[in-house]
C-alpha cells in the first residue's frame, strides 16, 4: 500500500488582514502549520508528499528556501514532489532556479512536462513548474501518462480560465490515477475521488471560510482511498446576529460577545447583521471590532418603519415624496438600502429642525 498526503497553496511569507492587530500573528502562523505538517509526517511517515504549487506567496527568499529544505531533510524516508505555481512562480532570477534539493525532494523545474519513476512504489509522478504569472493555455489537457501499470499522479496547478483552464474528465480518461490539484482555496472535488484541491493549508484571506488542511490517501491495487484532514490553527467565519426593536448597542455587544465565546476567541469573523432594529438605534461599529478578531462588519438590518404610517403623516412634504417615490414597487437592494438610509437622515433633519 502506497500512503501520501497532498496540500497546496500553503502561501508561506503571506501577511493576511495586513493592518489588523492579528496579521503578524498570521504571518507566522503559515509557517508554523507547515513545521507541523511535517512534524506529523516525521512521526508517521508517507511514502508520498505532493505539494501541488504556491508554496510560496511571491519569489521565495534563499534563506526561505533553505528552511523548507531543512524541514524536507527531517523526512527522508517520504519522496517529496513540489512545483512552482502562479504566486511563486519561477522569474528568470529566482532563488528556485539551480537550487540544491535534499534527495528525497523532486522539484519540477520548467514549463514543460517532467515525469519521475518510483521503481520500488511503480509510482510515476508528473508536473511541471509555472515560468509565467499566467499561462492561458490547457496544457495539461493534452498530457499522457506512461503506458505502463502503475499509480500514476499528476501534480496540476490552475484551473481557471488565466491559470492553466483543465477539463478534469478528459485527463484522467488519458490513464491518469488521481489528480493532485492545487490553487482553489476551498476543498473541493473536481472528480470525486479521483481530482481534489485541498484547498489552501492555512485560510489565507477572509474569503477563505470554512475548514482548512490537506488531503490524507492510500493507493492498493488499483484502489484508492482519501479523506480531508482539517489542520488550520484557526478560520475564518460568517457570524450571523439578528437584531430585533429590542435591541440596543450593549445587548448586541453581550451577544457577539457569546457567540465568539462558543465559536472560539482565535477564530476571525466576519460579522453580519440582519434584522429589523429600532429606527433610533444607532450602531458603533467600531466597538464591535474591539470584542474579537472582527476583520469586517456587514449591517444588513434594517429601521423597523411603519412605511405606509409615515406615507400618510408625511403626505405632502419632502419626507412624503421620498417615501412615495418607492412605494408600489419591488426593490432591489441597493434601492432598499437608500430608501432607508435616505429616509432616516430626513426623518433626523427633521426631529433637528
Amino acid at each position: 500500500m502506497i500512503r501520501f498526503i497532498h496540500l497546496a497553496d500553503v502561501h508561506l511569507g503571506a501577511v493576511p488582514d495586513r493592518g489588523c492587530p492579528w496579521s503578524h500573528e498570521r504571518e507566522e502562523e503559515i509557517w508554523e502549520t507547515f513545521r507541523r505538517v511535517i512534524a506529523s509526517v516525521r512521526r508517521d511517515p508517507v511514502d508520498l508528499l505532493f505539494i501541488a504549487g504556491d508554496l510560496f506567496h511571491r519569489q521565495p527568499l534563499l534563506k526561505e528556501l533553505k528552511e523548507v529544505n531543512y524541514l524536507f531533510s527531517t523526512i527522508p524516508e517520504t519522496r517529496v514532489f513540489l512545483m512552482a505555481g502562479n504566486h511563486d512562480y519561477m522569474k528568470r532570477n529566482s532563488f528556485y532556479r539551480g537550487f540544491a534539493w535534499e534527495p528525497n525532494v523532486t522539484f519540477f523545474d520548467s514549463e514543460k512536462m517532467s515525469c519521475v519513476y518510483i521503481e520500488e512504489l511503480q509510482t510515476f509522478v508528473y508536473g511541471m513548474s509555472y515560468e509565467h504569472q499566467e499561462i492561458k493555455e490547457p496544457l495539461y489537457d493534452s498530457w499522457q501518462p506512461e503506458q505502463e501499470q502503475g499509480f500514476h499522479v499528476l501534480l496540476a496547478h490552475g484551473g481557471d480560465e488565466k491559470h492553466i483552464p483543465m477539463d478534469a474528465k478528459k485527463i484522467l480518461s488519458s490513464g491518469f490515477t488521481y489528480l493532485a490539484l492545487g490553487h482553489i482555496h476551498k476543498p473541493q472535488a473536481m472528480v470525486r475521488g479521483k481530482a481534489l484541491y485541498p484547498g489552501a493549508l492555512e485560510p489565507i484571506d477572509r474569503n477563505d471560510t470554512g475548514d482548512h488542511g490537506y488531503i490524507e490517501g492510500s493507493y492498493d491495487n488499483g484502489r484508492m482511498r482519501l479523506k480531508f484532514v482539517p489542520f488550520a490553527s484557526r478560520s475564518y467565519q460568517n457570524l450571523l446576529l439578528t437584531l430585533d426593536e429590542t435591541s440596543t448597542q450593549y445587548s448586541l455587544e453581550e451577544m457577539l460577545k457569546g457567540e465568539i465565546l462558543k465559536r472560539g476567541g482565535k477564530n476571525i469573523y466576519r460579522l453580519i447583521l440582519r434584522g429589523r432594529r429600532a429606527p433610533e438605534f444607532i450602531l458603533l461599529t467600531e466597538r464591535l471590532k474591539k470584542l474579537g478578531n472582527i476583520v469586517e462588519v456587514l449591517d444588513e438590518s434594517r429601521p423597523a418603519y411603519d412605511l405606509e404610517e409615515l406615507y400618510r403623516k408625511y403626505t405632502g412634504t419632502l419626507i412624503g415624496d421620498y417615501i412615495g417615490h418607492f412605494m408600489g414597487r419591488e426593490l432591489t437592494v441597493v434601492e432598499e438600502k437608500a430608501l432607508y438610509h435616505g429616509l432616516q437622515a430626513l426623518l433626523e433633519t427633521s426631529i433637528l429642525n
